[in-house]
Order: structure tokens, then C-alpha cells, then sequence
């Protein structure tokens, strides 16, 4: 096993350091590749074990981080929620790895398989996608997300995270790594680029000499779109989540105010948090004054159009700007629409395809939204906060997918995987 590759230090050569990690990282996904699903599990089980045993050190990590983000001004309410870990987040982490660990491997998966008239017999099978790269910001725990997500599919990694999570990830990592070394596995297979330096960044997305097969961004809008500006090798989309829960005139009152305070309220920092109430005019007279009410008394600011502001003295008026805004904050945009296609037309128009709900007791309306809101997640009756790996029965994820191709919606084991053909003959030949 090579070497432990060693803290940057300022006399360093940062390319040779990027480029060495890449070379390591792609030595380490040849033998993951190969490693039986035993092997990978053993090594999930003892990243569970080490991230219980070593929380006080996570978390006093943490706590570093936590003082450093407050000690700058500019940081805001919901940036220090995901960057903070607590007792209980620890926990949820590590169980995330143990479930992790239950999913099915993917790897070696035969998804279809036929036989051509010649006799050929014709299998498309699952393999991994080779190495990630994966830039994130503030939230230490998707370190451990990706890393173990990654471990399952037969993928290395490289983790660049964000310079504020910077302890954090790296007592996190530490667990990791731990379990790799218990497994017999590469510790190349999860790397943590060892530096703040944010030329690194730049590096990682040039794909270090053919080293990284995707990159994965998590993070805010100017990250995504630095990375689909400057990445020379295929990039799963994770845009920002300008989300939205729509109330129908059928709505059932109690319901749609559990949901939309839930959808927003829960946590205003995660990507799935609603930013965008539109409310049926047909059944507005019941619904949006205790809606609007509601939100306002839980301590969320609200912006509505004249609609919306005629309900409340406290409501703000609405800016062109807040119908795209993702505020990540206890913020919420507010609009009174003409029905289903009311609704479907402004999320059409404002919408980042990532999650979106309809509360409704009107299953044709209902149905009509599921089916022509063109999101990775669509709800009927439910909190948008459920966009979530764990939530799916993935066990954890590296990010919510926008895009189109390869992956959409929680990116989790089985996203991680690419494919390809295995054909078995009796001789034949082509004519």
C-alpha cells in the first residue's frame, strides 16, 4: 500500500500534490472495482464503528469550524446550520453508513439480458464509474456521504470540501479512512484533498490528467455553475432548489399547513426546503390568510404578490427577483395562481427542476401535476423536505441530480454506476 500522502504545506507543489492524488485514486478504483461486496462492507462497518467512537473528536473539530464561520461576518443563520454537527447528527451519520452498508452491492447487477437469433446471449451488467470527484461546501456530513456511496459502487473518490468545513472533513475522513485500512482496502479510495488552497478546485476539474471520470458539485449556484463553466470531464447537474409547494382549492386546510410549514420551516438550509407558496384562487378565501398567518408566527418572512399582501400587513411586497430565489432561509415567496395550470405554468417559468409538491384532494389535479411538473422529485401530499437519499431508501447521497443524464433526483449507490455488455457465444462469427 502506497505511502499516506501527507498535508500540503506551504512550499508545495499543489499541481504535483493534485496529480499525485489523482494517480493514487485511480490505482485504488482498479482494486475496488474487483473487491467483493464482503470486502466493502467490512469497511462500512468499521467507518460506522469509528465515526461512534471518535464523535467527541468530530465534533470538537467541528466546533472550530462553527467559531471560525461566527467569527465572520457575512456567514448567515442557515450557513451555520449546515455546517454545524451535533451528538445527534454524529449519530444519524453513522447509521446512514450502516445502512449504507444493507443496500444491495449494485456491482456485477445484470439488468437485462436476451438472445439474439444467432444464439449470442446479450447481458447489460452494472460496473462502477471509475473515480468521482466531488466538490462541496459547508456540510461536513456529505464527506461521509460520498465517501461511503462511492465505496459501495466499486468508486474512488476525491473529497474537496469547503475551506469553512475544513476540520470537520478532515476528522471525518479520519474515520474513513480507518475503515478502509481495517477492510484491506486502498486508503486511496476515499481522498480528502489535504488543503484550502482553492486552486485546487480548478485542478480537480480539469480532471488531473484523465484521472477523474465525473465530477459531482454540492454546494450554491456560483459553485454549480464554476464547475459546468470550467470541468473537462462529465458533471452530474446538482442545480440550486428553487422549490415549490402548490395548495389546490380541494387542499384539506390542516394538511396543507403541516405541509408547508414542515416544507420550509424544518430546516430553511437543506436544498429541499420550499421557497415558493402558490395558492389555488379558487380556494384562497380559505386557505391563504391562515397560511400567510402561520408562517409569519413561526418566523418566516414572507413576500407576496397583491394577493398575498392583502392578507397580512406584515407580508412584503414581492420582487421579480424573489419568484427564482433560492433563500436557504426562513424567507418564502407567495403567489396566488388560477389553478393547477396556474401552478404548473409558474414552476414551469421559475422553477430549478428539483423538487416540487401539490397538496390537493383532487386526484386528477393531482395527477395532472405529477405528470406535467418536469422536476426530479414530484410530491402529492407531501413535504418537499423529503428530497433526501436517506428519506428514498438510499441510505445517504451525494446531492439531488437536475439534470437529464445518467442520474436525476438522489444520487446514491445504484446512480453511481455506469454499465456495460457482456456477450457469450458458441463460436459464432459475422457473415
Amino acid at each position: 500500500m502506497a505511502a499516506p500522502l501527507k498535508a500540503l504545506d506551504g512550499n508545495a507543489d499543489l499541481q504535483a500534490l493534485m496529480t499525485d492524488l489523482g494517480t493514487r485514486a485511480r490505482a485504488a478504483a482498479r482494486v475496488l472495482a474487483l473487491a467483493p461486496p464482503e470486502q466493502k462492507n467490512r469497511a462500512l462497518e468499521a467507518m460506522a464503528r469509528a465515526t461512534l467512537n471518535n464523535a467527541a473528536a468530530i465534533l470538537a473539530a467541528n466546533a472550530e469550524d462553527v467559531a471560525e464561520a461566527r467569527a465572520s461576518s457575512n456567514m448567515t443563520a442557515s450557513f451555520i446550520d449546515r455546517l454545524t454537527l451535533t451528538p445527534a447528527r454524529v449519530k444519524a451519520m453513522a447509521e446512514g453508513i450502516g445502512i449504507v452498508r444493507g443496500i444491495a452491492d449494485p456491482i456485477g447487477v445484470v439488468t437485462e439480458s436476451w438472445q439474439r437469433p444467432n444464439g449470442m446471449t446479450i447481458e447489460r451488467v452494472r460496473v462502477p464509474l471509475g473515480v468521482v470527484g466531488v466538490i462541496f461546501e459547508s456540510r461536513p456530513n456529505v464527506a461521509a456521504d460520498a465517501g461511503v456511496l462511492c465505496l459501495k459502487a466499486g468508486n474512488a473518490v476525491i473529497l474537496r470540501g469547503g475551506s469553512d468545513s475544513f476540520r470537520s472533513c478532515r476528522a471525518i475522513h479520519e474515520c474513513l479512512v480507518q475503515g478502509l485500512r481495517e477492510a484491506g482496502l486502498p486508503e486511496a479510495a476515499i481522498t480528502l484533498v489535504p488543503t484550502r488552497d482553492r486552486a485546487a478546485v480548478g485542478m480537480l476539474l480539469s480532471g488531473l490528467n484523465g484521472a477523474v471520470d465525473v465530477i459531482v458539485p454540492r454546494g450554491g449556484k456560483n459553485l454549480v455553475a464554476r464547475v459546468e463553466a470550467e470541468a473537462r470531464v462529465p458533471v452530474f447537474a446538482h442545480l440550486e432548489g428553487v422549490n415549490h409547494v402548490y395548495i389546490d382549492a380541494s387542499a384539506d386546510l390542516a394538511m396543507a399547513k403541516s405541509i408547508v410549514l414542515n416544507a420550509k420551516m424544518r430546516r430553511t438550509g437543506v436544498c429541499g426546503a420550499a421557497e415558493t407558496l402558490l395558492v389555488d384562487r379558487a380556494g384562497a378565501a380559505k386557505s391563504l390568510k391562515p397560511l400567510v398567518e402561520m408562517l409569519i408566527e413561526a418566523g418566516c418572512e414572507v413576500r407576496g404578490d397583491d394577493a398575498v399582501q392583502k392578507t397580512d400587513a406584515r407580508v412584503k411586497p414581492a420582487s421579480d427577483d424573489d419568484w427564482d430565489t433560492e433563500y436557504l432561509d426562513a424567507i418564502i415567496a407567495a403567489k396566488v395562481v388560477d389553478g393547477v395550470d396556474g401552478a404548473i405554468a409558474h414552476i414551469q417559468n421559475h422553477g430549478s427542476q428539483h423538487t416540487d409538491a401539490i397538496v390537493s384532494a383532487d386526484e386528477a389535479a393531482a395527477k395532472k401535476f405529477l405528470s406535467e411538473v418536469d422536476s426530479a422529485i414530484v410530491l402529492h401530499n407531501a413535504s418537499t423536505q423529503f428530497a433526501d437519499g436517506g428519506e428514498f431508501g438510499f441510505g445517504a447521497e451525494i446531492g439531488i441530480a437536475t439534470g437529464r443524464f445518467h442520474a436525476r433526483g438522489p444520487v446514491g449507490a445504484e446512480q453511481l454506476t455506469s454499465f456495460k455488455y457482456r456477450v457469450h457465444g458458441t463460436g459464432q462469427t459475422r457473415p
